[in-house]
């Protein structure tokens, strides 16, 4: 547990900033209003009203649920590096990075403590959206399964948009330009599903594209495999960066 200090440090940080109240703010506005729209839609497609297919494909979790965690992995897309700018960028800027590498800690424990921390203000944030899924139970039976396996594969999505980010955030000192040079890598990944149609390998490379089965219900031990390595690539990655920081400083 070596890496606790530095997990509650950064944990509380981001609290006393207005860093993670305005990334939560937009998380909860941007989800709230896709949540109220397909609800709204599936509404007057039950009374034959809708524009988008009148009476047509009736069930709440293809016409509510699963749009809404599609929605939410790409409004991740843009959301997660705001939180993962900062957790080298500001140390390097600062000057703290030489002095947090003096405190009896491994690169393994600064590593990690920074990265559970911003996943554990990721986890904060979803589990403010479990109020949709609960408003779905209430007034109708949406799948179980299709909830579970939906925000499990939001958790992997999310912990491989932040390894990437922290790797990228060990990098500089800026932070402005850990978030944009996050944002443009993941957008990379994630359009890779288009420029890659009749290329399977490049279509693997997709981020967004294995959370698909997620969203349908489906657990597909090749998604799972591609997310944990995506994470442990990019984590190892960060752990040379220290390293190599270290040994200059």
């Amino acid at each position: 547990m070596g890496f606790w200090p530095v997990y509650k440090r950064e944990l509380k940080s981001y609290f006393y900033s207005p860093i993670a109240y305005v990334v939560m703010l937009f998380f909860i506005l941007l989800t709230g209003i896709f949540f109220m729209l397909f609800v709204s839609d599936f509404s007057m497609a039950s009374m034959n009203q809708s524009p988008y297919g009148g009476g047509y494909n009736l069930n709440i979790t293809m016409r509510v649920l699963r749009p809404l965690l599609g929605n939410m992995s790409v409004i991740m897309l843009f959301i997660l590096p705001l939180i993962t700018m900062k957790p080298f960028a500001e140390e390097r800027k600062s000057g703290t990075m030489e002095l947090l590498f003096t405190y009896p800690l491994t690169d393994l424990d600064i590593m990690l403590g920074k990265f559970l921390a911003a996943f554990s203000l990721f986890l904060i944030m979803l589990g403010l959206t479990l109020v949709y899924p609960l408003f779905l139970y209430i007034h109708s039976q949406p799948e179980t399964g299709t909830l579970i396996t939906g925000y499990l594969g939001l958790l992997l999505l999310a912990a491989s948009f932040m390894a990437l980010g922290l790797f990228i955030s060990s990098l500089t000192e800026n932070q402005i330009i850990a978030a944009v040079a996050t944002f443009a890598v993941l957008l990379t990944f994630w359009f890779i599903n288009f420029w890659s149609e009749s290329n399977q390998v490049l279509r693997h490379l997709s981020i967004l594209e294995h959370f698909s089965s997620f969203a349908e219900g489906v657990i597909d031990s090749r998604d799972v495999v591609f997310y944990l390595s995506f994470i442990l690539l990019w984590l190892f990655l960060t752990l040379r960066v220290l390293e190599s920081k270290k040994w200059r400083s």
